[in-house]
């Protein structure tokens, strides 16, 4: 009944938190400064942000490098509510939505769409939504991309989907609705793992974050000792990563300008972790992300629906950060200037409803 996507490229790295705030600012990670998962920042000193670290999560400073759709919203006047997203806890520039709730990986996803219905009857009816489910990703990891945990838990998120698209029908509501994920997901394995340790000249190095995607540091009076270790890695192309000083990670990437990204990057070929140590439980077979954006494995889901898209509309692959721009477009609200470009998405829309909102 709408549009949808052969594929949608997300940003590097493609890891969660940074391809979500790309989604709803337009700017890739390297721009907004949700440069991974788990960040360090030299503005910050003593901080480690992540995922688990709420206080981090909430603290506004690690998201100002940029607006997000529902600030630019709530100040145009445009009510907003968001059942979790990255940085939607933060009172980002001042600005929370109208509605929100703290993060709970624990709740069903009946109730994360009735919050959501919830808030659709109330008086000031938010014009901007968003709505999250995780299990894919979890049982992604956990199990592997192609694993029955994964097509149950697809089929548990469609049935939510469906529960989202009776409740608008009961309300009258015809929405324009957005479906995407932030990133693909690979299979791992136990015997694809590099150890950082065994490559690397002890006590040349600390890790800032490992897994698909390693951020390092030098160790004090280090540097050259590790750039040179890294670059016999690289070369030799034998350990199925590569590796770069910040500033040298290849233009493609869009990645490394960003005060935030660690001295040195390493990706790993898709399928291979890397630690950074002996972990301290055997690796299982399962799945990863992170990967070089350009990768298949690492390819988006993108598929729209309702009044302003054309039907049995198939778009040619585009970047995740045009997702910006069109959610704009629809709410009838400026973009802000951003890495999105609205064209590769345009011929999904009919033009009479493309402001509406």
């Amino acid at each position: 009944s709408g549009a949808r996507a052969e594929a949608m490229r997300a940003s590097f790295p493609t890891l969660t938190f940074p391809n979500h705030y790309s989604l709803v600012t337009g700017l890739r990670p390297d721009r907004h400064g949700i440069v991974n998962n788990t960040i360090e920042d030299p503005a910050i000193p003593g901080v480690r942000f992540s995922l688990g670290n709420r206080a981090a999560v909430i603290d506004r400073r690690w998201w100002v490098g940029a607006e997000p759709i529902w600030v630019t919203a709530e100040n145009a006047g445009v009510r907003t509510a968001t059942m979790f997203w990255p940085g939607s806890e933060a009172d980002v520039r001042g600005v929370r939505p109208a509605h929100w709730a703290v993060f709970d990986g624990a709740m069903p996803g009946e109730k994360r769409v009735d919050t959501l219905l919830g808030w659709l009857d109330l008086p000031d009816r938010p014009g901007f939504m968003t709505l999250y489910f995780d299990e894919v990703d979890h049982d992604g990891h956990g199990f592997g991309p192609e694993s029955e945990a994964v097509t149950a838990a697809a089929g548990r998120v469609d049935g939510q989907i469906g529960r989202l698209l009776t409740g608008l029908k009961a309300r009258g509501i015809a929405a324009n609705i957005i479906i995407v994920s932030d990133h693909g997901m690979a299979a791992t394995a136990p015997e694809r793992v590099i150890r950082l340790d065994m490559l690397l000249p002890a006590g040349s190095f600390r890790v800032v974050t490992a897994g698909a995607v390693a951020g390092l540091e030098a160790m004090p009076g280090q540097a050259g000792v590790l750039a040179a270790a890294l670059a016999r890695v690289t070369a030799s192309g034998r350990d199925h990563m590569r590796c770069w000083p910040r500033l040298r990670i290849p233009a493609r990437f869009g990645y490394g300008r960003n005060a935030r990204v660690p001295a040195f990057v390493c990706i790993a070929d898709v399928g291979w972790l890397i630690l950074g140590a002996a972990p301290r439980e055997p690796v299982q077979a399962g799945g990863m992300h992170g990967y070089d954006q350009r990768d298949p494995a690492m390819a988006a889901t993108f598929i729209a629906a309702g009044p302003a898209f054309r039907a049995g509309t198939v778009l040619p692959p585009f970047d995740n950060v045009d997702v910006y721009p069109l959610a704009m477009r629809l709410l009838g609200v400026r973009a802000l200037a951003s890495d999105g470009r609205i064209a590769p998405l345009a011929k999904a829309l009919r033009h009479r409803h493309s402001l509406d909102r």
